[in-house]
Formats: C-alpha cells, structure tokens, sequence
C-alpha cells in the first residue's frame, strides 16, 4: 500500500493543486470517483492488464464511457493515466485527493464501528466529544460490526481509537501470553 501511496500522491498533490485554482474541488472529487469506478470494474479491470490491447485503444475506450460524464480536465487526467501506465493507482489517487480536500476544508472522515446502534441523542454527544478531540469538524460514517461485542472503533485518518471490548480482549491476552 505504501508504495502505491509514494507513486500516486504527485498525481493525487498535482489534480489537488489543479481544484484548489479553479475552485473545483467538488468537481474533481467526482470525476475522480467516477474514473476510479470504471476502472474497478471487473471488465475494465481486466483489459487494464492484457498486453494485447494498445494505449490508445484504451485511452478511446476509456474515453468513450467517461464522455459525457467528465470534463475535458478529468479526460485528459485520465490521458496522462493511460499514457504513464497508472490506471491502477487511481483509487489511491482518489483516496489521497479526498484526504487533502477534508485536510484544506478543515474536517476528517471518521470511521466509527460499533456493536450497537446509536441513539440521535448519543450520536450528537459522541460526535461533539470526537470534534473536541480531533480538533476538527468531522463526517461520520458508523458501521454496525456484532464481533466487538460492545465499546467502539474509531478510524480517523491515521488515528484509531480502540474502545472495543473485543478490543480489551485481545490486549488482555496478549499481556497474559
């Protein structure tokens, strides 16, 4: 993951760049989006590697589905894709433009796994206490998960916080190995 992280962040910094000029940001985080959505698809994917079709044979394929769809920025960020034989980092380009756009923005995308349902009430206490602490305003995205038995897991950005009982668990055990 770290080596595709090092090859895709100067297209990820360079289309970043690009947004912030034009005022486009939102507009690049869907067209991002929607490439990295073609080119996941289990066809497309496959032709990605099969020698037997040509760059430009791609590019007019790729270019024919994203028409209409993207702009003329957009295609020819996917033309310098093609041309450089980096198709396959655009979901960590798209994941690193996404992490710069809440960075500028000043939020962060907080992953919150959780053995129950929180109530309307608990969510905007839980939610209050996580912007305390990030520093940051934040977008939540919660996930049931029914093996953490109780407590929760937090992932924002790089930061994890495991309150999990399951969690507890597996510290505990280790401690006693």
């Amino acid at each position: 993951m770290s080596e595709l992280a090092t090859l895709a962040r100067p297209y990820a910094s360079a289309v970043f760049k690009r947004a912030i000029e034009t005022g486009t940001t939102e507009k690049w985080s869907e067209s991002l989006a929607f490439i990295s959505a073609v080119l996941s698809e289990k066809d497309v994917f496959v032709l990605l590697d099969n020698p037997k079709v040509s760059k430009q044979n791609m590019l007019i394929f790729l270019l024919d589905i994203c028409q209409g769809q993207v702009d003329e920025e957009a295609q020819n960020f996917l033309k310098l894709l093609v041309h450089n034989n980096r198709m396959t980092l655009i979901s960590t380009i798209l994941s690193l433009f996404e992490a710069y756009k809440a960075d500028y923005e000043g939020y962060v995308d907080v992953e919150v796994s959780t053995a129950f349902e929180f109530s309307d009430d608990a969510m905007s206490a839980f939610a209050a206490t996580l912007e305390k602490s990030l520093g940051k305003k934040i977008h939540i995205n919660v996930i049931l998960d029914k093996s953490l038995i109780g407590g929760v897991l937090v992932r924002a950005g790089d930061k994890v916080i495991d309150g999990s009982i399951r969690g507890q668990l597996q510290h505990m055990h280790k401690t006693l190995q």
